[in-house]
């Protein structure tokens, strides 16, 4: 028997539609953000990932040649792929453009729980708008959509300035490296690479960063920065929206491409993988050729958000099995196009069973039973049993769809 590929997952319909519901839900709070939807292609040319993040992230990635011998891979994420279409398809269009997204991604890494090889991120862009507004926007963004679902999470929201100036009199390598410790929270390693360099100082600078919890201690420490009235601002703004985040300066989401701004978000109850969140300010379109235009964003690990809400109930559809015999069947056709033109699930028997066989089954898997013999065929009535309550009725159609509506209104 063949098994479905290590790190992927089937889905049935009860999981699908909890899913469905949980994206609904993301995908309005962007709308009412004016972000619309856009779509990239699942695979890319391999140089648009390479550029970004080198060589190393093939290792990462499903990569393979074409027929062609182009080398292409599934994408790893999706934030490369947006900044790509807006240099191919929208460079002049007006900004800030504000589009969002929901897709599947791949990587090939170990699987574990909440992280699979095929797994798939909800998130939005801002592309062209430089300003602390722009900023906040992103982060409000992206907690009305974590709060939409449900999720118990906490915001951490910090700033790339202060670790710049901590880190300007190191070389771009060294910056690298003292990132990546500072990424994986290895504040014992960094220390360590520090010293190494002789820099200790600054590693005692940046560990009492990271415990930095106000503007007034970062600013102390870390002396006055190029962004500090944009850094202010963009606080005022999140403070007067109402919203709730603890500030935390050790945030580290890589010096190469991020600028300013960046925030994380972590799910109380994943424990050790529990970021389900990642975003900032970054610019990205130079190096693929286009403006070196100013961008926000953020991308929300979407199964880990349905693994921290546990089983999620969708709300229920309202049934209708369609119950017949042969000679009830054309005026059963036309019943079963009346319920579902108005957006009622409707089901018909496709087994040629008998009339006892088909309301069992409808008992299984409906709210109703419309039953429709040679009698209610020429009297052009449906009788509508309530498989919950066992109540029967014997009504015309229009009154039959009346009283199903009515029972998904309870």
């Amino acid at each position: 028997m063949i098994q479905k590929p290590r790190g992927t997952r089937d889905f049935l319909p009860d999981e699908m539609e909890a899913r469905r519901s949980v994206e609904a839900k993301m995908r309005e709070a962007a709308r009412r953000f004016g972000y619309r939807e856009v779509c990239t292609p699942a695979f890319e040319d391999l140089e648009l990932f390479t550029l970004r993040s080198g060589e190393g992230i093939t290792k990462e990635m499903y990569v393979f040649e074409d027929k062609g011998g182009r080398s292409l891979a599934l994408r790893p994420e999706i934030t490369a792929a947006v900044i790509r279409m807006y240099i191919n398809e929208a460079k002049v269009a007006p900004k800030p453009l504000r589009w969002c997204y929901f897709a599947d991604c791949f990587r090939y890494e170990r699987p574990q729980k909440g992280r699979y090889r095929q797994f798939w991120q909800f998130g939005a862009e801002l592309i062209g708008a430089d300003s602390a507004r722009a900023d906040a926007e992103v982060i409000m963004l992206a907690a009305e959509a974590l709060k939409a679902t449900g999720v118990t999470w906490d915001l951490k929201v910090g700033h790339l300035g202060f670790m710049k100036n901590l880190l300007a009199d190191l070389d771009p390598a060294a910056q690298h490296l003292v990132m990546a410790h500072l990424d994986k929270h290895d504040l014992d390693g960094l220390c360590i690479t520090l010293a190494d360099m002789g820099k200790d100082d600054i590693g005692g600078s940046l560990s009492a960063l990271v415990d930095c919890r106000t503007l007034p201690e970062a600013f102390a420490l870390a002396g006055t920065i190029p962004e500090k009235d944009r850094i202010e601002q963009m606080i005022s703004i999140l403070d007067e929206a109402g919203i709730r985040y603890t500030l935390n300066f050790g945030i580290a989401r890589g010096l190469d491409y991020y600028t300013g701004m960046v925030f994380e978000g972590f799910a109380h109850n994943l424990g050790a993988e529990n970021q389900i969140l990642g975003g900032g300010a970054y610019r990205l379109a130079h190096l693929f050729g286009g403006d070196d235009v100013a961008s926000a964003g953020f991308a929300i690990g979407f199964d880990r958000v349905m693994v921290s809400l546990g089983e999620v109930t969708p709300e229920k559809d309202t049934v209708v099995g369609i119950v017949c015999t042969d000679e009830g069947e054309r005026f059963a056709l036309s019943v079963a196009r009346v319920f579902r033109s108005s957006g009622i699930r409707t089901e018909m028997d496709l087994m040629g069973r008998g009339l006892g066989a088909q309301l069992a089954h409808a008992s299984k898997t409906a709210d109703f039973a419309a039953v429709i013999g040679k009698r209610e065929a020429d009297a052009g009535q449906v009788t509508l049993k309530n498989l919950h309550s066992g109540e029967q009725k014997t009504l015309d159609p229009a009154a039959a769809l009346a009283e199903v509506k009515a029972y998904g209104t309870r």
